[in-house]
């Protein structure tokens, strides 16, 4: 039962959808072009991509070193099983799901059956949610939301002295990194938050080292993917993420800047915002007369819920200013995806009658469509939307399709808006006569042959990035890089030339994954050995 609600709960949400076609939000073409991008290296044996070799219209970005897996994992198997067309509904419908499933294993700890029923379709569909399908397509911020009932739970399990909850803890914070990093930000300071709270109310020091332990084994299992994100910025436009628009100060509850569109959007996420906060309080006041053995619940999730709405607002901008890395974060309407949470869990204790239940839920619905139809109404893309987004991924003979690229992950020194869109893969900058020949062109090898007549430098359709090894006749050799472009300059003498240019596991790759294989390694050991102990105490405790 809990399953066929949560599911019809989703399957509702879609409804639309049979109507309009897909909602087109803020990220839906980033997150395709990463799955159709994901899809096709997997077929040229790339496991784990780090390069997107389609963005910028062919000359690349290092999207997957920064933008975690999970999501355009997901994404990429989902494309490669389903119906291409098909493949955001289901994704969403997944992930709400899910969402919805972490939801009812929080609140069967205290709750009645259709209770935790009640609270965990609400939270699959909760407005926020609807916020991200509709308007905002950020599938892995959505996808975030399932990690967020499962660390309240074992966090409060962990309370009890059950050190057993740091290996849980642990995976659940490496997830997070692994599927959105602001959101990952937002979890790391919530927990912190609840694990001061908790600590301080059961005059427990142990739980400060559990939640330090956790937080430390979770970053090393994610150490793979943290490693190269963190040193690898230096090579990107990084800083372009919180360029103005993207900053927390154009973001905040009610701000007006000068562009139209994104004040329509702010207006609706503020109104929403607003909405949420005041049922949180009345369900929170309805909530007061919870039993002692709640009180503990309830005071926790009221301090998360105050520090999450201080944030939404101008008045916490020296946190968000000088707060490690919060300003990444970049919009502070974020925090919604917490508070969709802890409104979700005190609907359900503070509202125990149905029919205020279903006036939140009438309320919830009206307040998206009011939204939609008289604020910013959703974008929509067909099948044939659809379908062109998959042909620009596909790469003819003569050259690549592409997309637009990603301003913060484009190579240091490079200028999208320089590049020739159209230009051969390989093209000689001078007079000289050449005979090119590309051999292959993948997405982490290229190879080609040029004849010359002289010695020249060969711009490739291509950014030059540091981890790009460039070989002539067998020797290493050092790529330039074209001022106006970036793009990579190769060194060829007279005479025949093969040249191979790889993308190689750099040093930071190398070390991330073996500490996340080793930590992986300790934590399987570990529970080995501490599953072996508990038997062996059953067994004694049994003679």
């Amino acid at each position: 039962m809990p399953l066929l609600v949560i599911s019809a709960a989703a399957f509702a949400v879609e409804i639309p959808f049979f109507f309009f076609g897909t909602p087109s939000g803020h990220d839906l073409e980033f997150h395709l072009y990463s799955w159709l991008e994901v899809l096709s290296q997997w077929k040229q044996g790339v496991v784990y991509p780090r390069w997107a070799a389609l963005a910028h219209f062919g000359y690349g970005e290092p999207r997957f070193v920064f933008y975690p897996p999970a999501s355009w994992a997901l994404g990429a198997a989902l494309s490669a099983i389903f119906p291409w067309t098909l493949a955001v509904d289901i994704y969403i419908w997944m992930v709400l799901v899910a969402a919805g499933i972490s939801m009812f294993v929080l609140m069967r700890q205290w709750l009645p059956r259709r209770d935790a029923i009640f609270a965990a379709a609400f939270y699959a569909v909760n407005p926020y949610h609807l916020v991200i399908v509709y308007w905002r397509s950020a599938f892995a911020e959505l996808l975030a939301s399932c990690v967020l009932p499962l660390v309240l739970l074992f966090l409060l399990r962990a309370t009890d002295g059950r050190r057993r909850e740091i290996v849980p803890l642990a995976l659940l914070l490496a997830g997070a990194w692994l599927i959105n990093a602001p959101a990952a930000v937002m979890i790391h300071y919530s927990f912190a938050l609840l694990v001061v709270v908790l600590a301080w109310q059961r005059r427990s020091p142990q739980l400060l080292l559990v939640g330090a332990a956790a937080v430390a084994l979770g970053a090393s299992l994610a150490a793979f993917y943290l490693m190269p994100a963190i040193y690898e910025q230096r090579w990107v436009n990084i800083t372009e993420a919180v360029s103005t628009g993207y900053r927390p100060q154009d973001n905040f509850l009610f701000i007006h800047t000068t562009d139209a569109e994104h004040d329509a959007f702010n207006r609706l996420i503020s109104w929403l915002a607003l909405a949420e906060i005041g049922v949180l309080l009345i369900a929170a006041w309805g909530a007061r007369s919870l039993r002692k053995g709640n009180r503990e619940l309830q005071n926790t999730l009221a301090v998360w819920a105050i520090a999450s709405m201080a944030l939404l607002f101008p008045v916490s901008a020296l946190f968000w200013k000088f707060a490690p890395k919060l300003r990444f974060m970049q919009f502070p309407w974020r925090w919604l995806l917490c508070l969709s949470m802890i409104l979700s869990v005190f609907i359900a204790f503070g509202l125990r009658r149905w029919p205020a239940r279903a006036l939140v839920c009438a309320g919830a619905i009206l307040l998206i469509a009011f939204s939609g139809y008289r604020i910013q109404r959703p974008w929509w893309e067909d099948a044939d939307d659809l379908q062109e987004l998959r042909d620009n991924t596909v790469q003819p003979n003569a050259g690549a399709a592409g997309y637009e690229g990603t301003d913060e992950y484009t190579p240091t020194g490079a200028d999208s808006s320089a590049i020739d869109k159209g230009a051969r893969r390989v093209v000689v900058g001078g007079p000289e006569h050449a005979g090119i020949r590309v051999v292959q062109w993948n997405a982490e090898s290229k190879e080609f042959t040029a004849a010359m007549s002289a010695p020249a430098r060969l711009a490739l359709h291509l950014f030059n990035y540091p981890a790009w090894k460039v070989e002539v006749n067998g020797r290493v050799v050092q790529a330039g890089t074209q001022e106006s472009t970036g793009q990579m300059l190769v060194p060829v003498e007279a005479g025949p030339n093969r040249v191979q240019v790889t993308f190689l596991r750099t040093w930071d790759r190398r070390v991330g994954g073996w500490i996340s294989l080793a930590t992986a390694l300790l934590v399987v050991l570990w529970s080995a050995v501490r599953k072996a102990r508990r038997r062996d105490a059953d067994r004694a405790t049994a003679l």
